[in-house]
């Protein structure tokens, strides 16, 4: 996709859930956000940008009539376009369960549904029966690296198993990993075209990137709205020449990246199972949602509160209903950095960006303590908001150059500024851990540092400021030291002095953590009641 310099566009990104749409056009020399809102994926796309259209009239005549704003615009304007897609299925065949976890896993991590089998805990007729699933779209064989010599029987039966499967099924690509791949000269499906060949999960620099090059070639959605925020962050990272790290929360599945401005860092990681609300709702994850709820539920009654959303996403967007769908938001993306240990273990971002339709009906402030809540790392990060989910859509633009001409071009109204958060680590509990000052535009503010708790500084959008942080012991704030004097920007949460534990430890009893949770929630989301 490309857009013309000189005409507006729309901007679509089509969620599971909710359908976001916008207008960028040119205002003087440079591209802006022209107008935006989201709906219910069930709601008239047309309908969505007709309406854009008019906002666009009501607020700027002489703007809309330069851009053609007129009925024949709907037709006329191109569309940056993405949408979310249900994961594809991955069948792992393997002679063993520890290969067939390992396969999984990464797998898991590069947007692929899985499920399998092996010969260590099924036999051949189990095997089968998940190569010939009907969901699959790819299979993957997998069996240990190195081999030893006892291995070599169980590869073979392995491979004959594989090569019944092509021959049943021969428009479902095969790949064999590691050691399998000396067979594949013997393999052939019924077309006569031979498997594909993988390196094994844990070969390669880092280990699995091989096999996940792999994957990411044969997904089926790579042109899908996560894949196309992946290059959105890396193309964002090389314009602000920052490190940036964009964590995706979307009905359906989550997304995390980190990127350098040289394009280096990491593997994304494309989560199914942090989805807002997953459609197996077990135990594990209703006690999840009623960690970081601030509204006395008990496992049954939430069940059902959770059912319902994924039922009717943007039912009850208000009061408790709210509530409930920011807890079900936090417990996904803390499953998101559950899975993402990797990214986890880099120093904190410059930048973190929150992007997807799951943060929709909470205020800023509030989505500035989930990012502290659940992405902690010591160190210090400014935190933004994709409110117009553009990110997928620039994502969509094939140039380049293009690509990260309009990201540039965009700039403050890309992202919706959320503040900054400081989070030292090595805190000695006490009643006053050092002393902050704050210097900015509107004076000085000065604050006791105390452990456990969160301070909030009134730091306006847009407005800069020097942090001096001054500490009674050593701490990790990426470094260590007593000593510290930050730059740090404001935005619609402020500044966050999160002397909290890392990672968060809430206490045990549901009436303490609720009434916790309230509290530093309440700060933060005016006129909520929980």
């Amino acid at each position: 996709m490309t857009i013309d310099r000189s005409g507006a566009a729309f901007a679509v990104d089509r969620g599971t859930a909710t359908f976001a749409a916008a207008i960028v056009g040119p205002v003087g020399r440079t591209r802006r956000l022209l107008a935006a809102t989201q709906a219910p994926a069930s709601a008239d796309p047309e309908a969505v940008l007709a309406l854009l259209i008019e906002r666009l009239r009501t607020a700027d005549v002489e703007l809309a009539a330069r851009l053609g704003a007129d009925d024949g615009a709907l037709a006329r304007w191109p569309r940056l376009e993405t949408g979310s897609r249900p994961e594809p299925t991955l069948a792992v065949l393997a002679t063993t369960e520890r290969e067939r976890a390992a396969v999984g896993a990464l797998a898991g991590r590069a947007g692929w549904r899985t499920l399998g089998a092996s010969l260590e805990a099924d036999d051949a007729i189990g095997l089968t029966r998940a190569g010939l699933d009907r969901a699959v779209v790819v299979i993957a064989v997998a069996a240990p690296e190195p081999a030893s010599s006892e291995d070599r029987a169980t590869i073979a039966r392995l491979a004959l198993v594989a090569g019944a499967i092509a021959e049943r099924d021969p428009g479902v690509p095969i790949v064999l990993l590691g050691p399998l791949g000396d067979l594949a000269g013997d393999f052939r499906t019924p077309d006569g075209e031979g498997p594909l060949i993988a390196p094994g999960p844990n070969a390669g620099e880092p280990p699995g990137s091989g096999l996940r090059r792999v994957l990411d070639a044969l997904h089926p959605g790579a042109d899908d709205g996560r894949h196309a925020i992946v290059r959105a962050a890396i193309d964002l990272a090389a314009v602000l020449d920052r490190r940036v790290e964009v964590v995706e929360i979307g009905f359906d599945g989550g997304l995390r990246v980190l990127a350098g401005p040289d394009g280096s860092e990491g593997e994304p990681a494309i989560v199914g199972e942090a989805g807002l609300v997953p459609a197996e709702l077990d135990d594990a994850l209703v006690d999840g949602v009623l960690a970081w709820s601030s509204i006395p539920l008990d496992r049954y009654r939430m069940r059902d509160r959770l059912r319902e959303l994924r039922i009717a996403p943007w039912g009850e967007a208000h009061g408790a209903g709210a509530l409930i769908r920011h807890a079900a938001a936090r417990a996904a993306l803390e499953r998101l950095v559950a899975a993402t240990p990797a990214i986890s273990a880099r120093p904190a971002p410059d930048l973190i960006v929150l992007v997807g339709g799951a943060w929709a009906v909470a205020p800023g402030p509030a989505l500035a303590l989930a990012v502290a809540d659940t992405v902690r790392r010591p160190g210090v990060s400014q935190l933004a908001w994709d409110h117009a989910r553009l990110l997928g859509p620039i994502g969509a633009v094939s140039d380049d150059g293009e690509r990260r001409a309009l990201l540039a071009e965009l700039g403050d109204d890309l992202l919706a500024p959320l503040g900054s958060v400081v989070v030292p680590r090595g805190l000695r509990a006490g009643r006053n851990a050092g002393r902050l000052s704050v210097r900015g535009d509107a004076g000085t503010s000065e604050l006791d540092l105390v452990p456990g708790g969160l301070q909030l500084v009134d730091l306006p959008p847009g407005q800069l400021a020097t942090a001096e942080l001054r500490f009674r012991d050593q701490v990790d704030l990426g470094i260590r030291g007593r000593q510290f004097r930050l730059e740090v920007g404001g935005g619609l949460g402020g500044l966050l002095v999160d002397l909290r534990d890392v990672p968060l430890r809430l206490p045990e009893r549901a009436d303490r953590r609720r009434a916790l949770l309230a509290a530093w929630q309440g700060a933060l989301w005016a006129g909520i009641e929980s």
